[in-house]
């Protein structure tokens, strides 16, 4: 969870999700759908989707003990180096570096070098840097310290340079250039994305569609269509109207002259909300649900949930 996720914010997640798999069995018998579930609000699904193979794969291979080694523990879906690093030596105590960006950014402006993660020969460098820092004893708490370290006062601005305990050693620091270090690496271009959605309405519950593909597959949400450089209004009805006819949802639609934005990774996505009036009962499919967004009985998106709201 930790992995894109502020302290913060995953530990109710956490907490909740510990209560519904208690031990590494449990997860590896759960339905997908039900750690989704679970999940839904942290965003990065892949991630919930790797966890669950992961347990599956310990319990399968490994009789239930998640792996010590990092040659085994590194062949588990969605385990890199900073996973393998983070685990092992927190709950295992290997002399392993863990490298973040708050930790790559406390050695970038100790050792006053150029290099950042996003770059792969600057990645290579910060590397070597935290191989060579990891003691043999307590390697955990060494990395958990530079960690905290970054997080709390080697920030990205207005670092608290003069409470860091090893201020007198850094090289960005004398040099004057603390928040020079590490370089900026040019973020990917937004793209900007234009929909239109359904909003089909049944007391509470909302009409969804589970996702498909390789953005949030398995995830529910109101139907809708992507629009490209199309304009709105009648060419938006008549694309999200196709849409709807594709699902099998005959619905008469209706502008409600409201948009929403939603961010997800480098995408910017505009949403033109149409409310859905339905001329035919829908029947009973797979990929389509009437969903109470207050109750979590399936995982819905974050744009499911916001767009939701807007009926109020």
């Amino acid at each position: 969870m930790l992995q894109q996720t502020r302290v913060a914010t995953a530990i109710p997640y956490y907490q909740n999700f510990l209560d519904r798999f208690p031990d590494i069995q449990t997860l590896a018998r759960a339905r997908p759908s039900d750690v989704l579930v679970a999940w839904a609000g942290l965003g990065y699904y892949r991630r919930a989707r790797n966890l669950h193979a992961a347990a599956r794969l310990v319990v399968r291979d490994h009789g239930g003990q998640v792996p010590g080694e990092a040659e085994f523990f590194g062949l588990l879906p969605g385990v890199g180096r900073y996973t393998t690093g983070a685990v092992l030596s927190i709950a295992f105590d290997r002399p392993l570096p863990a490298l973040d960006g708050n930790v790559a950014r406390v050695l970038a402006r100790l050792h006053g070098v150029g290099a950042s993660l996003r770059d792969p020969k600057g990645a290579r460098r910060l590397w070597s840097l935290a191989t060579a820092l990891v003691p043999g004893r307590a390697p955990g708490d060494w990395n958990q310290a530079l960690m905290e370290l970054g997080a709390v006062l080697c920030r990205p601005r207005q670092p608290r340079c003069g409470e860091c305990p090893v201020g007198r050693w850094c090289r960005a620091r004398a040099l004057g250039r603390i928040e020079a270090f590490p370089p900026v690496v040019p973020r990917r271009a937004v793209e900007r994305v234009r929909r239109a959605v359904a909003l089909v309405t049944r007391g509470p519950k909302v009409l969804m569609v589970r996702r498909d593909g390789a953005l949030l597959a398995g995830l529910w949400e109101p139907p809708g269509v992507e629009l490209g450089n199309r304009a709105g209004g009648p060419v938006a009805r008549a694309a999200l109207g196709a849409a709807l006819r594709r699902l099998g949802v005959r619905a008469r639609l209706e502008p409600t002259g409201r948009c929403v934005w939603h961010t997800i990774g480098h995408r910017a996505i505009e949403v033109e909300i149409w409310r859905g009036v339905l001329e035919d009962p829908v029947w009973r499919r797979r990929d389509l649900r009437w969903v109470d967004p207050k109750r979590r009985a399936v995982a819905v998106t974050a744009l499911g949930r916001k767009l939701a709201e807007t009926r109020t």
